[in-house]
């Protein structure tokens, strides 16, 4: 239950409530927006890590409106996760959270996306060094567009193998799901991604976010999302990164200003409450 609130902060329509609570140092915040209903979840940061001083930083109990909210499913895609393209464990290791995320969200109604790279010839004439240069080799092997070899096709071009999504998760899509091509790190880095199109039309408010890599694609959107007035919360163990330390950097920059950090346990274990 959501406490009597003691602060608002935020544009008329768009506050967060927030209430202390016994139970959870960091309080609750009531992101809801006065829905009829709403799923009440506890925050979370793994065991050892600095909690962050910011209001409600790390212990916090937050409720989100269901309708309002989306799952972002971002690159667990082929090219990331098949051994027959690169060794990512830590991605792996994040299918099988991302599943029961994916059941919970189902049971709460809350939309399911999925963000991709899904390159065009178009983009690719665009693209700029910087972007490129994050999938060249230093022996000058690979990059976006470059053919895989096999079947494999061009390296995360749309309609694809290597850019497909892994078997594991492409199981799980329903009729329902919605599929966002992107063509940056960010899917949100303009008003013209197809991601950004679809949560305003969808009328959107709180995002969720799985995939890889956790510090890249991952954060990227996610930031960009901050940035561009979403809420938004990370499921830390449905997201996973091959980048040594990049995890706790990122945990903790997410929980202490750029939103809320949770796992897939916590989250399922989340109830949808009646006003």
């Amino acid at each position: 239950m959501v406490e009597t609130v003691v602060a608002s902060f935020g544009p008329p329509g768009k506050e967060w409530q927030y209430s202390p609570n016994t139970s959870y140092p960091g309080g609750t915040f009531d992101l809801s927006h006065g829905a009829a209903e709403y799923l009440l979840f506890q925050t979370t940061l793994p065991e050892g890590m600095v909690q962050p001083k910011s209001l409600g930083g790390g212990d916090a109990e937050v409720a989100i409106d269901p309708a309002a909210t989306a799952l972002v499913i971002v690159d667990m895609q082929n090219y990331f996760l098949d051994p027959a393209c690169m060794q990512h464990p830590k991605g792996l290791a994040a299918v099988e959270p991302t599943a029961k995320v994916i059941h919970k969200c189902r049971q709460a109604g809350i939309q399911v996306i999925w963000l991709n790279w899904g390159l065009t010839d178009t983009d690719m004439e665009t693209m700029p060094a910087g972007v490129q240069r994050g999938f060249i080799r230093s022996d000058f092997e690979g990059g976006l567009g470059v053919d895989l070899g096999g079947d494999k096709g061009a390296c995360l071009y749309a309609n694809t193998w290597n850019a497909d999504i892994y078997p594991p998760l492409k199981r799980l899509i329903e009729p329902f799901d919605l599929q966002c091509a992107k063509n940056r790190m960010s899917g949100l880095w303009s008003a013209q991604q197809p991601l950004f199109k679809v949560l305003q039309e969808k009328k959107i408010s709180t995002l969720l976010f799985a995939g890889v890599n956790t510090d890249q694609c991952v954060l990227g959107t996610l930031v960009d999302g901050y940035n561009n007035g979403w809420t938004c919360v990370m499921i830390e163990d449905a997201c996973g990164t091959t980048t040594v330390g990049a995890r706790e950097v990122t945990l903790y920059n997410v929980s202490a200003n750029y939103g809320f950090v949770t796992d897939s346990d916590a989250f399922m274990a989340g109830k949808v409450v009646a006003r």
